[in-house]
């Protein structure tokens, strides 16, 4: 294992003394060069309790910063495991040890199993070489042959949950001829031999950075071949006496029929048809959908069926392969134990360890939490009945200084929820920065100088102390529910005295879009909840932010899993942003670097038409008071370094985004909303996604912009019965578009029967309209090249 290639860095080991206090025994392969007290102190936080029984538990912290690869600070995360074990021999009763693990890798929830064989092994054997063999059996954990997803299909997949998501991207796993342990051998010569301690320095800073250095160095080598980035190939198609005619379809094996179903019985036994290269030479690369090929050929079947039964064999063969696409199926060897591990594969920088969003809604939604202290206009946007949650948003996106209070709780359980705010105010890592850098999960008197010193700092305490000591804005006790803010809020942030905010009228801006409702209804559930459920325990007002938490408490009651809320959370997240770019042009009357600028679809005579983009309200009434109720926590956003980043994030995507030159995100919102929408808006939506949507990246950028708790492809599909022909065939080019690709393939299966069969039915009418009057051309011409005018005189004479 090269040293660019490691996944832990360094392994401490601290013990307590009755005499001394807590003391780093070891620090493998080298030290860190931090303070070893300090050190000590963060790995033992319960050290000083009285012991009542063996107890174990785990303590999740992002510590020491190191350079990175750009010349910037780079975190090193620690998975920290404390073992309390009674003896009456020694003088205190019992035997307090602590083991840590320091790594790049923000999932470092996977570890733990190891740490705790380590640290129970170094229990028996204590000595330095329990440190390097867990060490070495880390080390040499393979994920060479992880796929790297990219932004968008990581959005894809943290929505879908189907467990054979972008499966094709798994190919060289699943392969066939290759041994069923080699992709998950761990023998490395590093762990085989004697141990040789190398520099921690030279580990790489990421999952993905890791993954693609060991990908180079074996097409270096040559030893494999490169892993296909599009898809699994399928085998060539078979001639099938009995298939069904032209006029049937399947689309992964659901019968779709168009006019004669003399075919039906036979279209379960038909063959799959190798389908998801473009074709060369085709102008778009469009797969033919009447089978003008072949009569055998059914022109809808997918590769997913196939891919499924392939991941369902692979599994039989070698259960640890590959049960669930969202995760990498590894293992590694520690002690002659051969321990499964899943590395999560849609994780972002600002999610560390296995944080729970739903823990934390729950907490503060209980019936015992409750809020005190002083109203401010940057956390309470709704006044006194502003939901905990909310302000807790508000306080992380503000830059306030929190403090989570656990008294007589485990550090590792106060550590989770300094990680699940973090993730809670970055919206799950998906839309702002800044947040994990500012954290400590675990805190203490010893290092209070450094974590107070951070401006907007996220600390995890369990000593009460911190609570009479007034150096927070925001205390969020994790035992009570209770939260509380600081009574000097009001001195440290001034807030500032503005009336209703004066909206700058400006053309296209803040101008009455008749709809449904406005992007708010984006937070609202997928499912219909029904009404005693919606009034839930928040009936605080009707504001969007109480609205949305109403939704969120009823989701987790009717048990949507935590994939579901953090999505949700990350369109709050999303829409705040957005929020804050209309405020920068209406309000301010700048020009926004924060979003798309806010307009409306415009027809005028003599221009061109324009679309829309940027945020929409329902009308200007609605637009005005959302602005208004929001404009202190907007303008208090905008001073913090996380808006800064957000700003650079923005103009990057710009430039580097598939989709360029227009709001697709804005089209889709219209499409879902829209109550009346003219026929050249909807033509000059479709029109632009159909001429931007032609290749992979694009296809996953448009679907990571339609979850499945929106209902995935309906808002396109209203395009499928649109009055007007173009329109209709527009839509059927974005859907042939999508179904070249197996990702794209599986959203076309989440339409009902309804719109499968409009799409089909129209593709197949189309092609075979297309063919007729390509035909019609066709042969006129080739009589006429035939016939010369002294023919045609003479052919005239004689038959005079």
């Amino acid at each position: 294992m090269t040293g660019t290639a490691q996944h832990c860095s360094f392994v401490l080991l601290a013990d307590f003394d009755i005499d001394r206090g807590a003391q780093l025994t070891y620090q493998f392969p080298q030290p860190l060069g931090t303070d070893e007290g300090l050190l000590a102190n963060l790995m033992l936080p319960d050290a000083l309790d009285p012991p009542v029984s063996d107890s174990q538990h785990g303590s999740d912290a992002d510590g020491h910063e190191n350079d990175g690869e750009e010349g910037g600070q780079e975190l090193l995360y620690v998975l920290n495991l404390v073992r309390t074990k009674l003896d009456k021999t020694v003088r205190r009763g019992a035997i307090v040890k602590a083991m840590a693990i320091c790594t790049r890798h923000s999932f470092i929830e996977i570890f733990k199993p190891v740490l705790l064989m380590a640290l129970d092994d170094y229990f028996a054997h204590p000595s330095q070489d329990c440190l390097a063999r867990l060490f070495d059996a880390i080390n040499s954990i393979d994920i060479s042959r992880a796929p790297v997803l990219t932004r968008h299909e990581k959005l894809i997949m943290r929505t879908s949950e189907r467990k054979d998501v972008f499966i094709e991207k798994f190919e060289e796993l699943l392969r066939p001829n290759n041994d069923s342990n080699a992709h998950i051998s761990t023998k490395t010569a590093s762990s085989s031999s004697k141990h040789k301690a190398t520099s921690s320095q030279g580990s790489h800073s990421s999952f993905e950075e890791g993954i693609l250095t060991r990908a180079r160095e074996r097409e270096r080598k040559g030893s494999i071949p490169a892993a296909s980035s599009t898809a699994l190939q399928s085998p060539p198609q078979q001639q099938n006496q009995n298939s069904p005619s032209e006029a049937s379809f399947s689309l992964d094996g659901s019968a779709v029929w168009v006019g004669d179903e003399s075919g039906l019985d036979q279209v379960v036994g038909s063959v799959p048809s190798n389908s998801h290269a473009h074709p060369s030479g085709s102008g778009r690369g469009r797969r033919s959908t009447d089978a003008s090929s072949s009569a055998s050929s059914s022109g809808f079947q997918s590769g997913a069926k196939r891919e499924e039964a392939g991941l369902a064999s692979t599994t039989a063969h070698n259960p640890a392969a590959l049960k669930d696409t969202h995760f990498f199926p590894a293992v590694m060897e520690y002690n002659d134990h051969r321990i499964p591990i899943k590395l999560p594969l849609a994780t972002f920088p600002e999610e560390v360890g296995d944080y729970s969003l739903i823990q934390l809604v729950q907490l503060f939604s209980s019936p015992t939490a409750s809020i005190s202290g002083p109203l401010h206009p940057h956390l309470h946007t709704s006044g006194a009945q502003t939901h905990p949650i909310i302000i807790l948003f508000n306080a992380l996106v503000t830059g306030k200084r929190i403090i989570f209070l656990g008294h007589h709780r485990p550090a590792g359980q106060v550590s989770s929820y300094v990680l699940s705010a973090c993730a809670l105010g970055s919206g799950c890592g998906v839309v702002l920065r800044g947040f994990i850098k500012r954290a400590f999960p675990y805190a203490n008197l010893i290092n209070r100088e450094e974590w107070e010193s951070i401006p907007a700092y996220i600390a995890g305490v369990t000593n009460p102390i911190f609570e009479s000591s007034g150096s927070w804005d925001l205390l969020c006790d994790v035992g009570s529910g209770r939260m509380v803010v600081s009574k000097d809020i009001l001195v440290n942030y001034p807030p500032t005295t503005t009336s209703q905010p004066t909206l700058i009228t400006r053309t296209g801006t803040l101008k009455t879009e008749a709809s449904l409702g406005s992007e708010e209804d984006m937070i609202r559930p997928s499912k219909d909840l029904g009404v005693a459920e919606k009034r839930g325990d928040v009936t605080k007002g009707n504001d969007a932010d109480n609205l949305f938490m109403e939704d969120i408490i009823s989701a987790i009651s009717y048990h949507y899993g935590e994939a579901h809320v953090r999505a949700r959370f990350t369109e709050y997240a999303t829409r705040f942003v957005k929020l804050t770019a209309r405020y920068e042009e209406d309000v301010l009357g700048i020009q926004t670097t924060l979003g798309y600028p806010s307009a409306s679809y415009s027809e005028r005579i003599g221009d061109h038409p324009r679309l829309g983009s940027g945020l929409g309200f329902s009308d200007d009434a609605a637009g005005a008071r959302e602005l208004a109720a929001n404009a202190s926590r907007i303008e208090a956003f905008r001073r913090t370094e996380s808006c800064e980043l957000y700003r650079a994030d923005f103009k990057k995507m710009l430039t580097t985004n598939p989709i360029q030159g227009f709001d697709a995100a804005h089209q889709l919102w219209r499409l879902r909303h829209a109550k009346r929408m003219s026929d050249g808006e909807a033509e000059l939506i479709m029109r632009h996604l159909a001429e931007n949507v032609q290749s992979y990246d694009q296809v996953t950028e448009l679907l990571s912009m339609l979850p499945p708790h929106h209902n995935g492809l309906l808002p396109l599909s209203f395009g499928l019965f649109h009055q007007q022909e173009v329109v209709r065939d527009l839509t059927v080019d974005i859907f042939n578009e999508l179904r070249l690709h197996p990702v794209g393939v599986q959203f076309l299966q989440s339409l009902n029967h309804f719109q499968r069969y409009a799409f089909v039915r129209q593709a197949h009418a189309r092609e075979s309209r297309l063919m007729r009057e390509q035909n019609m051309l066709a042969i006129p011409l080739s009589n006429f090249a035939s016939r010369t005018p002294s023919n045609r005189s003479e052919s005239s004479l004689g038959g005079g």
